[in-house]
């Protein structure tokens, strides 16, 4: 009897380095992950690429660092936040400095044969920085909010000019989500946004930038100090982004400007910018209710959709598994996106609270911007599906922010599940 209890005791002792972690949120990424794999299969029509077996040796080793960070107390992240965001900086000045071009945009580092994406895992390290700035710092003050808009604008604008445009809008999310965490009044954070709305909005349809511009006016006649002077600068600073509009849409290059503006018509050019979206509509479409089968699609198997396997693979998941496979899986990302949130709201202290919500946060908007994209409802900007898509730095950086969550449950306060009557 002693003999048998032995290895239960042994797994007993074994699994106390991870006693309070989400089991649940830790199944549901590996199921994510796994069905990714499935999916990118169906999608390879060269069998020589093996991006699938790729996918799944890259979420094991993921899984391992994330099992191995949840031991690890995350709290220690504190005293070297400024070495993390130091080394996220370097990171991205060496990909300016030496990184590898593709498909129009320097964002690679090659090392040892593998192309090392660092603005994916520096992600990361804006959301250590951040939460370690304000689970202390009160943001009720205007100062304290600038200084973190600060400390955002410099791997922001690094990322920016490689170019990568999805990614920064990542980082502008990851920023927006922590601050309202942090209890900074909701219409700063609108006042925010604007300029970049207004940028948009004045010189395509001017009658509802004058609706706007009034909106922001009055919010900041109500949430900022000294009224009269807030509103006025309210006011001209979406002026002025209206006008600067033209000069910064120049910057842009013209495959981001494609992205930009052929969402919203994709037909006017079928055979080049509006391509992708065509085809993505055509196989979503073409799933109806239950899909044309596991590996059956003809959009997928004839390789009408470009980069299926990576930005596109909510289309392959449309047309195979139909509206009742892309529920279930929306369904999954939804279960996700809420164990998040609850980490988030029993972690034991500030740091690790904003640590989930900044996780939250970057998985929320890379869902959804994903998603809409692949329907129409929002410009391609080659944001990847989380644990789906194909791509070694982004599934890697998924697995170290799901490890630095389970870090934070791993170590909140501890729950008595049997009492002892008095």
């Amino acid at each position: 009897m002693l003999q048998k209890s032995l290895p239960i005791l042994k797994w007993k002792s074994i699994l106390r380095n991870w006693q309070q972690i989400d089991w649940i949120l830790l199944v549901l990424v590996v199921a994510i992950t796994t069905f990714g794999g499935f999916t990118i299969a169906s999608c390879e029509i060269d069998e020589s690429t093996n991006y699938a077996i790729g996918h799944w040796i890259v979420g094991i080793l993921g899984l391992i660092l994330a099992m191995t960070l949840a031991k690890w107390r995350y709290q220690s992240l504190l005293q070297w936040h400024w070495v993390v965001y130091a080394m996220t900086n370097l990171s991205l000045i060496a990909v300016i400095l030496i990184g590898a071009t593709a498909k129009g945009a320097q964002r690679w580092i090659t090392i040892a044969g593998f192309n090392v994406q660092p603005s994916e895992f520096a992600k990361i390290g804006l959301i250590i920085t951040l939460a370690a700035i304000l689970h202390s710092a009160k943001v009720s003050s205007l100062p304290s909010v600038i200084k973190v808009l600060a400390i955002t604008a410099v791997p922001w604008g690094l990322v920016f000019i490689q170019p990568d445009l999805g990614t920064s809008l990542v980082f502008g999310a990851i920023t927006l989500g922590m601050l309202y965490w942090a209890n900074v009044n909701p219409g700063w954070l609108i006042l925010m946004v604007s300029p970049m709305v207004s940028a948009i909005l004045f010189n395509l349809f001017f009658q509802y930038w004058l609706f706007w511009a009034a909106l922001m006016t009055l919010i900041a006649w109500f949430t900022l100090p000294w009224r009269g002077i807030a509103a006025i600068m309210a006011f001209m600073s979406n002026f002025m982004a209206g006008k600067l509009g033209g000069f910064l849409w120049s910057l842009l290059k013209d495959y981001q400007k494609a992205r930009l503006t052929l969402f919203l018509n994709p037909e006017k050019d079928p055979l080049g910018g509006g391509y992708h979206l065509i085809q993505s509509r055509i196989a979503i479409g073409s799933g109806e209710l239950w899909g044309r089968g596991f590996g059956a699609g003809t959009q997928t198997q004839l390789d009408f959709v470009p980069e299926q396997h990576t930005d596109f693979i909510f289309s392959a998941v449309g047309e195979e598994l139909g509206f009742i496979g892309t529920i279930l899986v929306l369904l999954v990302f939804w279960l996700i996106l809420m164990r998040l949130l609850y980490v988030a709201c029993n972690a034991k202290e500030n740091f690790g609270s904003l640590l989930a919500i900044g996780v939250l946060s970057m998985i929320a908007f890379q869902i959804t911007v994903n998603v809409c994209m692949t329907v129409g409802l929002a410009p391609i900007t080659g944001i990847p599906l989380p644990w789906m898509s194909y791509g070694r730095s982004a599934l890697l950086t998924n697995f170290i922010a799901i490890g630095l969550v389970e870090s934070v449950a791993n170590y909140r306060e501890k729950k008595e599940y049997w009492q002892k009557k008095k």
